[in-house]
């Protein structure tokens, strides 16, 4: 099947979808993005994710290239066209394309907007959920404004190398005071001794995870405790169960940190059963 791209307002075959070789985005990392898992030829959880785009967007000043419905309506005819009912809609916003300068360009720049779904092989999440996963812990080099979610993405691309390299599939990055900050490309949880769910406070060292949210709305509806703290990694070795969260994993396992087992080194009740319930609780959006 011809793959087809969204940009900026026509739909491109994949092998002709381009940008400006000035392009902000390109250049300077000076763009936003978003990740909506696709469920059945539907979005889910597309209200949450369109304002932390918004509010990307705001933060670092770039105006919105069009309204909520018109976007929506977009990334529905980019599904519809590339035949994705399991997978995944990657949505991008840059400032735009102007000659290289470090001063940001006029207001009158439109945005640059790329839009692309792409099928995933199903089942893949839940196949490795039933073992679990290993993460590595690294020192987190990151900017200081890790909740936009920018495409500014070399320390967890390099990170990520690095942990897959010595077996691990996700990195757990430790702040300068010794507390878990997220992964990767991901929210991390521990489960306690007692049963509470802890997951690090909102702040500008985590992004805003629409995964995370949705997941405290589980978790508060099976009537399981949630704390928003740091934790430290001896507490994440310590844990009952541990487990990151993410648009393309929603709940995932962690069975192994640094090569430390977590509880049993299987999978745990509490972590199964947020990740049977996620669906029942997340906006199941029509396109």
């Amino acid at each position: 099947m011809t793959r087809i791209v969204y940009v900026n307002g026509a739909y491109k075959r994949y092998a002709e979808a381009a940008i400006h070789a000035e392009d902000r985005g390109f250049q300077f990392a000076d763009a936003v993005y978003e990740v909506i898992e696709v469920l059945g030829g539907r979005l889910v959880d597309a209200t949450r994710h369109l304002a932390r785009l918004n509010r990307s967007l705001s933060e670092l000043g770039i105006p919105r290239p069009m309204s909520d419905q018109a976007l929506q309506h977009v990334i529905g005819e980019t599904i519809r066209r590339n035949r994705v009912t399991g997978g995944i809609v990657y949505i991008q916003v840059t400032r735009g394309a102007g000659p290289r300068d470090f001063t940001l360009p006029a207001p009158e720049i439109l945005p640059t907007v790329v839009i692309l779904a792409r099928s995933q092989r199903r089942g893949w999440a839940a196949t490795l959920a039933e073992k679990g996963i290993a993460v590595k812990t690294m020192p987190d080099n990151r900017w200081g404004r890790c909740d936009i979610k920018t495409v500014m993405l070399l320390p967890a691309v390099l990170a990520k190398d690095a942990a897959r390299r010595e077996g691990a599939r996700e990195v757990w990055f430790i702040d300068s005071s010794g507390a878990i900050t997220e992964g990767a490309s991901s929210n991390a949880w521990i489960v306690t001794a007692q049963g509470t769910l802890v997951t690090r406070q909102l702040d500008s060292h985590i992004l805003p995870g629409i995964t995370r949210a949705t997941v405290t709305d589980v978790a508060r509806a099976e009537r399981l405790k949630v704390e928003e703290r740091p934790f430290t990694l001896d507490e994440a070795i310590k844990a009952r169960e541990a487990f990151l969260t993410s648009a393309t994993n929603t709940v995932m396992p962690v069975i192994a940190i640094d090569g430390h087992s977590i509880g049993e080194g299987r999978p745990g009740p509490v972590v199964q059963r947020l990740r049977s319930r996620f669906h029942h609780v997340a906006e199941i959006s029509t396109v």
